[in-house]
């Protein structure tokens, strides 16, 4: 079995699929004062993960706390679902948005009215979403690591020549040498991306919770495999073009919650013209370009070359989906719209939706008793930026 695995382990880390041909492992091997990237270097990113869980913890639980009482960000109260063991049942185990005939069914099942049991779910699916103070120490602890990650990284690479002429990536691959600020800037930025993907379990879901995620293995698998061949330079040029929007973000969504509408309407778009300049511009048509065509007029392709640039254009593709929701978003500040809403989110429920929806379809000519489907339209209004 170890002779197996350990053929296995050779097969896939052998030279030719890794590195341009005459290039390979061997190069990589610390020699006259010059230190490489090595694989087990990224051990180190798992207690770091752990630490930023914990510092995450103290920060959400003291620096945040004290900021959104200085921005008085308020809780909205919220009816409570009265106790009901029938359609708790339900809710728990069959769905959160009952169909009509469920509906009709319950309230035999209930004793309730068709409009109770409609109201009773929108309390109860209220009492689901995360509270405006859980969202906004999320985004505050986001902000403040992005913005401190695009601030280090900026100041790491600023004077390198290779942040100027994108060709510089290439010079002298794979044996680059490895600098002190790369290392760390490395380390820090996989050790935070694990911690999200540990934290994902408690952290605000939305509805592109799978891209997300998605997202998350893409960056993380991307930086591991640039950091093992040393594309080094270029890894640390894509960590910086992200870390260049996402605070900008998260600010917006702080200020959101705050309720300062204004200031998070300029903000965001703010974010959202950083967002098509450096993801839609400066990533693939300086970045990609740089690593998939210019590498061909030096070696011939090999299987790594294809991997990274794999990877590269998940990643796009994820951009190209999220500069449409934030197209989306950016109409809204046309004249008459002052609240800027999250079209990845739902927002909360009150009593009057259905209400004013059975008012709705009176006027038109149906039936007046609603459906289960009155809740599913309220999904098409969403909670303000998150």
């Amino acid at each position: 079995m170890l002779t197996w695995l350990r053929e296995l382990s050779d097969w896939v880390w052998q030279d030719r699929l890794w590195f341009p041909a005459g290039l390979g492992w061997a190069d990589l091997k610390d020699r006259d004062g010059l230190v490489f990237a090595k694989g087990s270097d990224l051990w180190v990113i798992f207690p770091i993960a752990v630490c930023f869980l914990i510092i995450r913890q103290i920060f959400e639980r003291t620096v945040a706390v004290k900021l959104a009482s200085l921005l008085r960000v308020r809780e909205k109260p919220r009816v409570r679902a009265a106790s009901n063991t029938t359609l708790e049942f339900y809710f728990c185990n069959a769905s959160k948005f009952p169909s009509q005939s469920s509906v009709e069914e319950l309230t035999k099942q209930s004793g309730c009215s068709v409009r109770q049991v409609q109201r009773w779910f929108r309390r109860r699916r209220n009492q689901e979403l995360p509270s405006q103070i859980k969202k906004f120490r999320e985004a505050s602890w986001r902000f403040t690591f992005y913005l401190l990650a695009f601030i280090a990284g900026l100041g790491a690479l600023i004077d390198k020549p290779w942040f100027y002429d994108m060709e510089e990536m290439w010079n002298g691959f794979p044996t680059l040498p490895l600098l002190p600020s790369q290392y760390w800037y490395y380390m820090i930025e996989l050790g935070f991306y694990i911690s999200l993907l540990f934290s994902v379990a408690t952290d605000v879901k939305r509805k592109d919770f799978k891209e997300q995620i998605v997202h998350h293995v893409a960056t993380i698998l991307l930086i591991s495999f640039s950091w093992l061949v040393n594309y080094i330079r270029a890894g640390t040029l894509i960590m910086l073009v992200h870390d260049a929007s996402d605070y900008l973000l998260e600010s917006a969504k702080m200020f959101n919650y705050a309720e300062w509408r204004k200031t998070c309407n300029y903000i965001f778009i703010l974010f959202a013209a950083v967002f098509i300049l450096t993801r839609l511009v400066i990533l693939p048509f300086w970045i990609i370009h740089t690593t998939w065509v210019y590498p061909l007029t030096i070696y011939p392709p090999f299987f790594g070359f294809y991997f990274f640039n794999g990877l590269l254009f998940v990643l796009q593709c994820l951009h190209i989906f999220w500069a449409g929701l934030i197209l989306r978003m950016a109409i809204k500040f046309l004249p008459g719209n002052d609240i800027v809403e999250d079209e990845r989110s739902d927002r909360e429920e009150t009593d009057s939706d259905g209400d004013e929806e059975d008012h709705e379809k009176t006027k038109n000519g149906f039936v007046q008793n609603g459906n289960g489907h009155t809740m599913l339209n309220n999904n098409h209004h969403h909670s303000k930026m998150d």
